[in-house]
């Protein structure tokens, strides 16, 4: 199972992780990404670490 980190200190939330998430794993709240959903639908394709333009988020596999 991949888990998943924000860095809030450089997330802005521009919810960039929000659209590349395939499974919708994210959400913005309070300007800032938050995981939306247990760790356990997480895909661990990546598709939100790349796309993240703060280099805010990790995934771990």
């Amino acid at each position: 199972m991949a888990t998943v980190k924000i860095d809030k200190t450089k997330c802005k939330g521009c919810s960039s992780c929000v659209d590349a998430c395939p499974v919708g794993m994210f959400e913005i709240n309070g300007n800032k990404a938050k995981i939306a959903k247990d760790m356990s639908e997480c895909l661990g394709c990546h598709a939100c670490e790349s796309t993240c333009p703060e280099g805010a988020i990790t995934v771990e596999d």
